[in-house]
């Protein structure tokens, strides 16, 4: 094998480096971008089912919910504003997804979570404030420019600044700081709904100011990412910066390779372009079908709407909110499950896991609601223990999607990436996933409404494919550096063919793969 003066690193190599309290500390506060995200998707399924904003804002809603006896129970929320609501969010952060790639590629990942946390801070100001549903549209959409730019930024961000042999546990933080906000709305839209004066949903949605604030500000705060550094021409603050995060001088290898990649990525000039070559179509089915199968798990369509499917099979009001409460406690401790294990089982083995939980878990839940209220959806009263086992399965579905495709989603997509073309992947990745999350959001209810109990068999279904998917395409990443993941992509049966020996050649060395 013969090896120019750059040529890129051995495959497997490790790089020195420890966890440092500066790395710990920059990614936890990194990490609290996903509260944003989190907060959104417990808090809208919470006010959507207080009947005071119900009257405010949709009041045909109300009224239908209250005409049980001539209702179908599975129907009864079905409506097109509704789901404007909930899913207006999703439409504006796709788009701005795109713009997050331009700003975190030329002015940093940093300034991307502090506009991020900004645009939602102003638009939780303008929801709390809301006296009409135009109000309360526009406030959304500021929410979802602000969940679009912290959602491009924040993982790779973390993925950046960790050490490849604990770049998952460092990663996942991210999904850990969604299940907080999840599990944050869940407890105080419980708190909102007890509220006489019939104000609660103000204070809920208003509050989502605090997470928009603690990313903005905290991003003033985080150190810039050495690979960002390198990538906007500041070498010698790269070095410096290098050293820190890695506790330790010996990072010039790890740094030459750095600078190789960077220079790879200034010789592309339009990595839009540049993504849809061959040699990257890995990468660009990956961060397009990992983000649609994580939305066609079902698990937006439960977390967010979770106070009204429990309020449509029965439960009641201070019911359906309690148990929204114990499914995101439940995804907070399992998403911890993920953090421990993801850097030492793989993310293969907690994805084919997860997948084969999610699969039964599902088609049970399906079987018991079903049986109670079969295709006619006649309103029937759930006795405590049948309530308890709905909610039961539910959990353990909620549980195996938070160690699984829950934090998965987010880290396999955010390390694939080589530099030259990681803001437009991440921005695909993204706004795919904020797709799919619009689609199911814009299509939950009215599915409900049509499919009935076949809902959880329909989601059932899309899991079985997307574990055969992972079982058959995704190769191993754990504790791969990132700009070595080529390599990865290059050894796989199926993969390997797309990627051409030359690839490889970083710096203009040959290298044997």
């Amino acid at each position: 094998m013969a090896v120019g003066a750059a040529a890129s690193p051995t495959p497997g190599k490790e790089y020195p480096g420890k966890m440092t309290a500066f790395v710990f500390l920059a990614c936890l506060v990194a990490a609290t971008g996903g509260l944003i995200f989190g907060y959104d998707i417990g808090i809208s399924g919470g006010v959507t089912s207080m009947d005071s904003f119900l009257i405010q804002f949709f009041p045909s809603v109300y009224r239908q919910q209250k005409e049980r006896l001539s209702t179908n129970e599975y129907c009864k929320f079905n409506s097109n504003l509704l789901t404007m609501f909930t899913s207006s969010l999703y439409l504006a952060a796709l788009v701005a997804s795109f713009f997050a790639s331009t700003v975190t590629r030329v002015f940093g990942r940093k300034w991307s979570m502090f506009g991020g946390g900004l645009i939602f801070l102003i638009g939780a100001t303008l929801n709390g404030a809301a006296v009409n549903l135009l109000m309360l549209i526009l406030g959304r959409i500021l929410l979802g420019i602000g969940v679009g730019f912290a959602n491009q930024s924040v993982p790779v961000y973390l993925s950046e600044m960790a050490p490849a042999r604990l770049r998952g546990m460092l990663n996942i933080g991210f999904q850990m700081m969604i299940t907080v906000g999840i599990l944050a709305a869940n407890l105080i839209n419980f708190w909102m709904a007890q509220i006489k004066g019939g104000w609660g949903w103000r204070v809920s949605l208003a509050l989502a100011t605090v997470p928009g604030a603690i990313i903005a500000i905290g991003a003033l705060a985080l150190p810039e990412t050495p690979n960002s550094l390198i990538e906007r021409g500041h070498e010698e603050a790269a070095k410096a910066m290098l050293r820190k995060v890695r506790g330790t001088d010996q990072i010039h290898e790890e740094f030459h390779d750095l600078v190789i990649a960077s220079n790879d990525s200034k010789a592309v000039k339009h990595p839009w372009k540049k993504i849809i070559e061959r040699r990257y179509r890995p990468q660009l089915t990956m961060a397009i079908l990992i983000p649609f199968f994580q939305q066609f798990t079902g698990i937006n369509a439960i977390m967010f709407y979770a106070p009204v499917l429990f309020k449509t099979i029965g439960f009641g009001d201070q019911a359906s909110l309690i148990s929204s409460v114990i499914t995101g406690l439940v995804n907070l401790v399992a998403t911890s499950v993920s953090i421990v294990s993801v850097d030492k089982l793989g993310r293969r083995a907690l994805f084919l896991q997860g997948g084969a939980q999610m699969i039964i878990s599902q088609i049970i839940v399906g079987m018991l609601i079903g049986i109670k209220f079969g295709v006619t959806g006649t309103h029937t009263e759930l006795s405590r223990s049948y309530a308890g086992l709905v909610v039961a399965f539910i959990c353990i579905y909620v549980a195996a999607f938070a160690w699984s495709w829950g934090p998965l989603g987010w880290l396999v997509p955010s390390e694939i990436f080589p530099l030259e073309i990681r803001s437009a992947g991440q921005s695909i990745n993204v706004s795919m996933n904020m797709f799919f999350t619009f689609i199911i959001a814009q299509l939950f209810l009215k599915m409900l409404c049509l499919m009935k109990f076949n809902l959880f068999f329909f989601f059932a279904g899309w899991v079985i494919i997307m574990t055969i998917f992972v079982a058959l395409f995704l190769p191993e990443t754990k504790n791969v550096p990132i700009e070595e993941m080529e390599f990865v992509w290059k050894k796989h049966w199926f993969w390997g063919k797309f990627i051409p020996d030359k690839a490889l050649d970083v710096g203009g060395g040959d290298v044997a793969v």
